[in-house]
């Protein structure tokens, strides 16, 4: 089990107690020191003397969502401490670089990086997976590291730098605390990692020699970083991890078991959304009726990263991934089934080695079969250390050539043609690139661009699809949920200690406080879209309204007849199980024959009390 160790936020551990310090020594006299760390002396002359704490530090992130999370919590310390985080390397201080190792172009970038850093004679440390995996690289000698599971000790890392000194931390046992303090990259998304590593051994993967063996957070510590993220305010919630998938295993536990009790934590008005990161198919493929059951969630996206990789059996074996094609395709087809507008996005590899002309073959008709909304295409790059950087090797100009012929085939796909006109749900987390459009994204997680105030950042909203284009779709924006109605609580379907839509909104599930199947036909569970359910507790409200007592009689009158030619609008938005209609259209028209006899009933009232205030204010007839 990997507990939290290392400081508590707020607090640094003496940098004696675990580093030795060599000051002003030659950079290749080095001394070994618990944990596997070291502090050099440097080799040129130490920064001019500031108050600790007070430096600007430039950031820069390659990489995954994990290490974007690394990032985000370093940030959090380095400002927590008072030191200024810049986006500008000029005016920095000192620059932490956090590296990925997946792919050769990325860890050239950061080469380039340090090259430059060191051009301008900056005080450098690198973090993430490049140095952690490949520690004795030419271009990290004489820089400052912290490794991926050092990420909660980045402020001693930083302070020694800035001394002149060099700091080696790497190794680690337990994994870093959830509770440091973060800065978020978007202040609306929580990034958070569920566990480090994983159980494969594909022999073209480098972040295995970095991240390790799978090594996972406990349930109640993800739990609990959970209740605090939505206290926050956030409103997405991504799951990560190099296998999503492999969670638990290590611990006695599974993916299931943890996202049933996070769904359980999120709230009830549908405001914070999650996110299920990449899972290999080897560690699902036993679950995937229970992985079905929450992406049906009304608050969960109803997306899957799922990469294959290859679509010919014989290369997926020489990658080692453990998995067939045919298995793949029972993971999409068995999601597919059982979600309603199901998304899921995969990963292929373009010229691995010893792949032939049919074998690519293969893959490109896999996914012109599947036509998968989201396809991330890479070159073949033989990474360092890997069993398939010594295998023979196919032409680089066919790698290049395929890859293009298989961006082209996806690109030729028209994926979001048909939702021209739908009324959708959406939330709203970020400014699109050009800096006009908001980003939102429908349960499906199909990319929306709408024109809205930034105040809208965080929210969610319907809004009528107007256009569809390769990459999103453009919407209009109908109405902005601040909330969803409290009723829709009432038509959940238990997942740990709260329920989610069964297809009796009349009812509570009939399920127990365990985390157990719904006690309802798969087909009526959770299958209903969230604007349908919403707009059906809506309804409800509507022609029951119990807060009617405490409400000024003809407001509420005006208000109802407003919100009863609201749901008259256009393609019908409001869309209710067939039974709720017709006892809906049964209720309005009773309540019709009601209003009548009320407004009827108030000009009566009003007329007697026109006649009485006019008889009352009539001069008395003189006496004789």
């Amino acid at each position: 089990m990997v507990g939290s160790g290392g400081a508590p936020p707020g607090f640094r551990l003496p940098i004696s107690a675990s580093v030795g310090v060599n000051p002003k020594k030659k950079k290749n006299h080095q001394t070994n020191f618990k944990n596997n760390s070291t502090i050099e002396g440097s080799i040129g002359a130490p920064q001019s003397p500031k108050i600790p704490g007070t430096e600007i530090i430039y950031m820069k992130t390659f990489g995954c969502s994990h290490n974007q999370s690394d990032s985000e919590y370093m940030a959090g310390q380095l400002s927590a401490f008072g030191y200024v985080l810049s986006d500008n390397p000029e005016e920095a201080d000192l620059w932490l670089i956090n590296t990925c190792t997946v792919k050769s172009p990325s860890q050239s970038a950061m080469e380039t990086l340090i090259s430059k850093c060191r051009s301008a004679k900056k005080p450098l440390v690198v973090a993430g997976c490049v140095p952690q995996g490949s520690r004795d690289l030419k271009e990290l000698e004489g820089v400052s590291i912290v490794g991926v599971q050092q990420i909660d000790r980045v402020v001693e890392v930083v302070e020694e730098t800035l001394k002149g000194h060099e700091v080696r931390l790497l190794n680690r046992k337990t994994l870093p605390a959830l509770d440091l303090p973060k800065v978020r990259k978007n202040k609306f998304v929580e990034i958070l990692p569920i566990n480090v590593g994983c159980l494969g051994a594909c022999t073209y993967c480098k972040t295995k020699h970095a991240r390790g063996h799978l090594g996972s957070y406990t349930v109640d510590s993800l739990v609990s970083r959970v209740r605090t993220v939505v206290n926050d305010g956030v409103k997405e919630i991504w799951l990560s991890s190099e296998d999503t998938g492999a969670y638990g295993r290590d611990i006695g536990v599974n993916l299931p078991i943890l996202l049933k009790a996070i769904v359980a934590e999120l709230p009830s008005d549908g405001s914070t959304m999650l996110r299920i990161g990449m899972t290999n198919p080897p560690y699902i493929l036993e679950h995937l009726e229970d992985i079905a059951d929450v992406l049906r969630h009304p608050c969960v996206y109803s997306f899957l990263h799922v990469p294959v990789q290859s679509g010919n059996d014989t290369v997926l074996s020489a990658m080692n991934r453990e998995y067939t094609v045919g298995e793949f395709r029972t993971v999409v087809d068995t999601l597919t089934e059982l979600v309603p507008g199901m998304q899921i996005a995969t990963d292929i590899i373009c010229g691995f080695p010893g792949e032939s002309d049919e074998d690519f073959a293969q893959t490109v008709r896999l996914i012109e079969e599947y036509k998968f909304s989201q396809v991330h295409i890479s070159q073949f790059y033989p990474r360092p250390g890997t069993p398939a950087a010594r295998m023979k090797k196919v032409p680089s100009t066919l790698v290049k050539k395929r890859s293009r012929e298989l961006t082209a085939v996806f690109e030729s796909f028209t994926p979001y043609n048909g939702m021209e006109g739908k009324v959708e749900r959406i939330w709203i987390t970020e400014i699109a690139t050009d800096g006009v459009h908001l980003v939102g994204h429908t349960k499906g997680y199909v990319q929306v661009l709408v024109i809205g105030p930034e105040t809208m950042l965080g929210t969610s909203a319907i809004v009528k699809i107007t256009s569809v284009g390769r990459w999103s779709v453009f919407g209009e924006i109908i109405e902005t949920l601040n909330q969803i109605n409290e009723n829709l609580v009432s038509s959940e379907r238990k997942s740990g200690n709260k329920c989610t839509p069964c297809s009796d909104a009349e009812e509570n599930c009939a399920c127990s406080r365990e985390p157990e199947p719904c006690a309802c036909k798969m087909s009526s569970c959770g299958g209903q879209n969230l604007l349908e359910e919403s707009t059906a507790s809506l309804s409800k409200k509507e022609l029951w309204p119990e807060e009617r007592n405490n409400q000024n009689l003809i407001r509420w009158l005006l208000r109802r007849r407003k919100n009863h030619s609201q749901k008259k609008m256009e393609n019908g938005i409001v869309s209710e199980p067939k039974e709720n209609q017709e006892l809906a259209r049964g209720r309005t028209r009773e309540w019709d024959l009601v209003d009548k006899a009320l407004v009827g009933g108030i000009l009566v009232s009003f007329l007697a009390v026109v006649v009485l205030l006019y008889l009352g204010v009539r001069p008395p007839t003189p006496s004789n």
